[in-house]
């Protein structure tokens, strides 16, 4: 018997729901940086620079200070990357998750409870906004507490959102994610979501960083 249940969001469950999105997204910074760094344009110049006092160009602590500022700076371009995303969804769907998702049509919010009480995971469902989507719902939000991690839980939000897109007479659900959520898009591929398209967002910056906005797509089979 499962621990767990799935449930609509209640007001009391506020905080926690923002902390847990929060926290989510901001978790996955490590993970872009050290992408980064493993691209060819990020330590080639770093190897050089490092290089340069052997010729007696620039002094060494000149040198590893140049490096430690581009790896400084590069970080916090990853973090910026997440954080901003963070802090417009905190003051935009998430500052008043009940008006924004559970009184309007086609959208919904749901929570994953413990039978101890404890919020351990929530998702998201609203229509999509993309061209050609008029029949699509978007999954959003989807985030499960660290210490609830690999007990299925975010499989079963997932369904969740997929049987309230079929029950609305949705043609697919649609998601996207970055690419440094290894284990958010694998567990999509598994569940049957396929990769329509990737983009870089932010210009620039999101092509430096090599910051892949990944785009799912589920197809629900017609009855």
């Amino acid at each position: 018997m499962s621990d767990y249940f799935i449930r609509l969001y209640q007001d009391s469950d506020y905080r926690v729901a923002r902390d847990l999105f929060a926290r989510g997204i901001k978790e996955h910074t490590n993970k872009s940086f050290y992408h980064v760094t493993r691209r060819p344009y990020f330590w080639l110049p770093a190897l050089a620079t490092l290089t340069l006092p052997a010729l007696n160009l620039v002094s060494v602590p000149l040198s590893a200070l140049a490096v430690t500022t581009a790896v400084v700076a590069v970080w916090f371009c990853c973090r910026y990357m997440f954080t901003s995303y963070v802090d417009h969804a905190l003051v935009d769907d998430m500052l008043d998750i009940r008006k924004y998702y559970l009184q309007r049509d086609g959208y919904c919010f749901w929570v994953a409870e413990s039978t101890g009480g404890e919020v351990m995971g929530t998702v998201a469902a609203l229509p999509s906004t993309q061209p050609g989507g008029e029949k699509h719902l978007e999954l959003r939000r989807l985030s499960v507490a660290p210490k609830h991690r690999g007990k299925g839980i975010a499989k079963v939000l997932c369904r969740t959102v997929i049987d309230f897109a079929r029950r609305r007479g949705c043609e697919a659900v649609v998601l996207s994610t970055t690419l440094s959520q290894i284990e958010a898009w694998t567990m999509y591929e598994k569940l049957g979501f396929r990769r329509t398209h990737i983009y870089y967002p932010l210009g620039f910056l999101g092509k430096f960083l090599d910051f892949q906005i990944l785009v799912y797509k589920y197809d629900i089979p017609a009855l």
